[in-house]
């Protein structure tokens, strides 16, 4: 019996002793130091062409005529925003979360779209010629209308913008 306690102990001590290590040795997650933000502020014909702007948060900004043609904005986070005849030509919205924005009238052409997510987002007489929308969540209604004027292939993906779009 004797030996079966000091089995178990044993068997503590090693457990108690790895548990010690690994809550020692685990580091801290941190959010992204560098994290740039624009929420609730006025950008209205600002320029970003070109800029590097992945993960970059924009909440609640004025963004009328905003040029970010060229952009890198690879898991941005664009809500309730404005984007009124806003240039993002060419920009890569990989991974986005564009929710609740208002893109009517927008220069989408050529844009990357994959795998973000658009909900209740509106895109009239937006221009999404060679746009890419693979695997984005959009709603239907914008869909529907996105299909009518549906055109082009993306230069960088090869992916028809129909197609992206599932339209029929």
């Amino acid at each position: 019996m004797k030996k079966i306690l000091v089995r178990c102990f044993s068997l503590i001590v090693i457990l108690m002793l790895a548990w010690l290590w690994i809550l020692l040795s685990s580091k801290p997650a941190f959010a992204q130091i560098n994290t740039i933000n624009y929420n609730n502020i006025n950008l209205e014909n600002r320029d970003f062409s070109n800029a590097d702007l992945a993960g970059v948060t924009f909440v609640a900004a004025e963004m009328r005529g905003t040029n970010f043609q060229g952009a890198n904005l690879t898991n941005a986070i664009l809500t309730k925003g404005v984007l009124l005849k806003a240039n993002l030509e060419g920009a890569n919205l990989t991974g986005a979360l564009v929710d609740r924005v208002t893109m009517d009238g927008a220069n989408l052409k050529n844009a990357i779209f994959t795998e973000a997510t658009l909900t209740r987002s509106r895109f009239f007489d937006a221009d999404i010629t060679g746009a890419d929308f693979t695997d984005a969540l959009i709603d239907r209604y914008q869909v529907s209308l996105m299909c009518k004027q549906a055109d082009g292939i993306n230069p960088v993906t090869g992916v028809s913008t129909r197609e992206s779009l599932g339209c029929r």
